[in-house]
């Protein structure tokens, strides 16, 4: 009898651990074959079984993440297939949760599945309270199993053991058993005195980037083979923390002597220690003083998150946003604007945000206004001519939750980083409470000396005490442009000096800048920007 229909059938296999699977017939083919004489034993219905393997070799059963499983789900969603064949149902899931999950994509693309050993129907009423009763016990074996492990975990740890995980730089393993690696460990003892020298986690990143340090090349399961980078400063802080250093294995907030040897004695290790308390706290103090609105909600052209820093410069403090490469030393990684004034670019969000919403918070500007506009906002995306902004939904702002379904109100924002440089302008007295700051002390100096040596060679020229430029040149030891330079200084305006004397002068100009200018005064303050 000829079959009506073809049913398309795709086997799915997976176990939990890699081991034995680099065995000639190993657990995933045991699988495999026994899916494939069921679908021969169900040939006259049609059904045929399609090349494409879906295994998953050394993955859990608790979670949806596994490569096979994803692309198998992609295959359901693209109505490929009509059947999957599992050799037990909890080679597909051990989650109830999931379960319902992989049930509902099934039903919605007409898909059904066989477990081998499990004779069900999964149309039926009793064959769905079947298969539940299944998954729960499988759900119950693994949680059973997860504790079990967990208990073996924690005595193991007790005993000094080391239980695997990344192999601590300066150890290497042989026999399970961690052994010191004299050259890794002399390394390790130099990070932890360069520490102590620096006492900044970015510097020392950068002195060991210049020392050629990099960390170890790991090869995980898949092949993909990781590591091999400069260290940055999270792994550095994982580092300079880590007791194992000393001789000592963690399990959760408690410490335990471990079998292994240490690298170093705990005098080094817990002055190390003291310092990263002390630089936790100042960064929490600073922290909790910068009162940065916008934090955690900034995010650069490349996706980069903004964190909020600041700077001190003659008493006054500055705060900023910048892109957090900055810290790691990796401005290329950094996007178009990598630093943003915090006031700046806080005024801009604010002002849009109570634009939008003004008949919420009308004249709304105390602290607790302010905060209660930024809580909308989910993202904001700093370009160099606008700010991308996405606002939470109804839903999100009522509950907390983010539903992928769901897109998020969008609003754009046009702004555009300050200048770094302050336009030019004689600073009168009563602009210096405005934060415009005055030229360095050592740029006026250098300047009211040009000054005055400029105007001490132009009255010998004038009075003939001196016959020429040149003269001047060979006698002060100076080529004939600097000397032209400098005699141009005598000819600044009168007001130019006058503030260059009381110190009005901005910050932005330089001596050279005022040399060689136009002798009309006027022209002398539009060349300059000078008001």
């Amino acid at each position: 009898m000829t079959p009506s229909k073809t049913v398309r059938c795709a086997i799915y296999t997976r176990v939990s651990t890699d081991q034995g699977l680099d065995q000639e017939f190993n657990s995933l083919d045991a699988q495999r074959e026994a899916s494939e004489a069921y679908i021969k034993s169900q040939a006259h219905e049609g059904w045929i079984c399609l090349k494409q393997a879906y295994d998953d070799g050394g993955y859990s059963g608790g979670s949806m993440v596994r490569p096979a499983l994803q692309l198998l789900l992609e295959d359901v969603r693209a109505k490929k297939l009509d059947v999957i064949v599992v050799y037990k149902v909890d080679r597909l899931t051990r989650s109830l949760a999931d379960f319902a999950k992989l049930v509902e994509l099934f039903d919605a693309n007409g898909v059904s599945f066989v477990s081998v050993t499990q004779s069900f129907n999964t149309t039926s009423s009793m064959g769905r309270l079947t298969l539940n009763v299944l998954l729960s016990f499988a759900q119950f074996e693994r949680e059973v199993t997860g504790e079990r492990i967990r208990d073996k975990f924690a005595a193991s740890k007790k005993k000094g053991m080391w239980m695997g995980g990344p192999i601590p730089y300066g150890y290497k393993l042989e026999k399970r058993k961690l052994l010191v690696d004299p050259a890794g460990a002399e390394r390790v003892r130099q990070i932890f005195r360069l520490y102590l020298e620096l006492k900044s986690l970015q510097k020392l990143a950068v002195r060991l980037e210049e020392l050629g340090f990099m960390s170890r090349i790991r090869r995980q399961a898949n092949g993909r083979s990781i590591g091999g980078q400069t260290f940055r400063t999270g792994a550095l802080s994982h580092l300079l923390a880590n007791r194992i250093y000393i001789g000592e294995v963690r399990h959760h907030k408690q410490h335990f002597p471990g079998e292994h040897e240490p690298i170093m004695g705990k005098a080094l290790f817990e002055a190390v220690q003291a310092e990263l308390a002390a630089r936790l706290n100042r960064k929490n103090l600073a922290t909790s003083a910068s009162n940065a609105l916008l934090k955690g909600l900034l995010f650069d052209s490349k996706g980069n998150r903004m964190t909020p820093v600041h700077a001190r410069k003659a008493g006054v403090r500055y705060c900023y946003y910048q892109s957090w490469v900055l810290a790691q030393g990796q401005k290329h990684k950094a996007g178009i604007v990598a630093r943003v004034p915090a006031q700046d670019i806080e005024q801009a969000v604010l002002a849009a945000l109570r634009k939008r919403f003004s008949s919420q918070a009308a004249g709304a500007e105390d602290n607790d206004s302010r905060i209660e506009l930024i809580e909308r906002v989910e993202r904001i995306d700093v370009l160099q001519d606008v700010l991308n902004v996405r606002l939470k939904t109804e839903q999100q702002e009522s509950d907390g939750d983010k539903d992928d379904s769901t897109v998020a109100t969008q609003m754009s924002i046009p702004w555009s980083k300050p200048s770094n440089t302050r336009k030019r302008q004689i600073i009168g007295q009563a602009e210096t409470t405005t934060g415009q700051r005055p030229m360095r002390s050592e740029t006026r100096s250098r300047l009211l000396k040009g000054i005055a040596q400029g105007r001490i060679w132009l009255d010998c020229l004038i009075s003939s005490k001196t016959e020429s430029i040149q003269t001047i040149a060979a006698h002060q030891k100076l080529s004939e442009k600097t000397v032209r330079s400098m005699l141009s200084l005598a000819l600044l305006a009168p007001d130019i000096v006058d503030a260059a004397i009381e110190a009005r002068l901005p910050r932005s100009l330089t001596t050279t800048q005022m040399m060689d200018l136009p002798p009309d005064w006027c022209e002398q303050h539009k060349v300059l920007g000078l008001a």
